[in-house]
């Protein structure tokens, strides 16, 4: 894979809900404290990506570079979208660092962002369906639609599900708590969770992640060029689609247990990386939890644990404060947050804050490994990053 590609510097804006600040601010916002991170300014910045899902369907901006460009003033230099659903952040990531790899610039500027909470549900992703999807095949195939049916498929085959679902809830929460970044900071208990209203199936509110404004950034360079800074190394990235999002979930390949997406993409980031046990060999995890079923299944799918053993993975406590593999210690988007196209790109950054050592009451201690990992469409793309302590020793070796 040649040279590595270090974060030199990473950052977030706080997520939730802001009707006094525009998409623009967001991300001026972010740029400005990530640019002061990495200890550069933006004229050292010659290429930059923009990971934003749903440009038309929430805040009309996001759909070109030109909506990174205009707010922090960077013309004269290439600036990409990169829309790629729930992935669309880390998709961003995996592009810079090709292009790090490949000599087509020295220094890369990563930004996710979305604004949500200012649309009603008329732009909402049911009405794409209406609008696009199979007039009959399509019916339904809401998110929660989707998971619930994971869900359902997940009690016939291995056993109820609801009270490893109701342990990643609060789990999450819990760590949402301390995270002052996180847009819900509160703890839930057993019973609110499993009292929630229904949505679909097994799943109720408490068991889905919001819909969030915010933003998140990396600046990447190659290794070499790190110069004896902090640095944290992309080790692994990589990215695969499986099913189509507005086609009807059916292939003969699915089995609604999980996601060849996750499966394959993570075989291909972990052989960059060259991890063979991740359980073992990785230290804190940021995963896609956008219900709280899905937390489950990604363990097995991410080789985490065996496929049925998710659900008493994280009722055994391993993936909670204090388990052998702490598993979305920002809250994760159940309750950091959701903001579609920065969540993949703050998945990195909290895993950066974990192994430089700067994650406060929720740092994993000796935290040297971490993975991110996103799933989008529901289920037909994902992508997977290894991200190691690169230290100021390794990166002026």
């Amino acid at each position: 894979m040649g040279e590595d590609i270090v974060a030199i510097g990473a950052a977030s804006t706080k997520f939730g809900e802001f009707f006094d600040r525009g998409y623009a601010d967001l991300v001026r916002d972010v740029v400005r404290a990530v640019t002061a991170d990495a200890g550069i300014t933006l004229a050292d910045v010659d290429a930059a990506w923009l990971g934003t899902a749903f440009a038309y369907t929430y805040s009309d901006e996001g759909n070109a570079g030109t909506s990174l460009a205009e707010p922090i003033g960077m013309h004269g230099r290439p600036v990409t979208r990169v829309a790629a659903y729930c992935a669309s952040g880390l998709d961003a990531i995996r592009q810079a660092v090709a292009a790090l790899r490949a000599h087509a610039c020295d220094v890369a500027l990563v930004v996710g962002a979305e604004k949500m909470r200012d649309v009603g549900p008329r732009g909402s992703l049911v009405m794409q369906h209406v609008n696009r999807g199979h007039p009959v095949l399509s019916k339904g195939r809401t998110a929660p639609g989707i998971f619930g049916l994971v869900a359902e498929r997940y009690r016939a085959v291995y056993g109820d599900p609801r009270p490893a679902m109701t342990a990643v809830a609060m789990k999450n929460h819990a760590y949402g708590e301390l995270n002052p970044r996180a847009h819900f900071r509160r703890a839930v208990s057993a019973e609110q969770v499993e009292a929630a209203p229904p949505l679909s199936g097994p799943i109720g509110l408490l068991d889905a992640c919001p819909t969030t404004d915010g933003a998140a950034a990396l600046v990447l360079v190659r290794e070499s060029d790190a110069r004896g800074r902090r640095a944290a190394a992309i080790s692994g990235i990589a990215m695969s689609n499986d099913l189509g999002y507005f086609t009807a979930n059916t292939s003969s390949r699915s089995d609604l247990l999980g996601f060849e997406s996750t499966r394959s993409a993570a075989a291909s980031a972990y052989r960059q990386a060259g991890v063979n046990r991740p359980f073992d060999e990785i230290d804190v995890v940021e995963l896609h939890d956008c219900f709280t079923i899905t937390e489950v299944v990604n363990y097995e799918d991410l080789g985490l644990c065996g496929k049925g053993e998710g659900r008493d993975l994280v009722l055994s406590g391993a993936t909670g404060p204090g388990g052998a593999l702490p598993v979305n210690t920002s809250g994760g988007l159940k309750a950091c947050g959701h903001p579609i196209g920065a969540t993949g790109v703050r998945m990195v950054v909290d895993v950066c804050d974990q192994v430089w050592g700067r994650a406060g009451v929720r740092q994993v201690p000796g935290a040297r490994t971490g993975l991110a990992h996103a799933l989008g469409g529901p289920g037909s793309l994902a992508c997977v990053a290894v991200v190691t302590d690169a230290g100021p020793a390794r990166a002026a070796a």
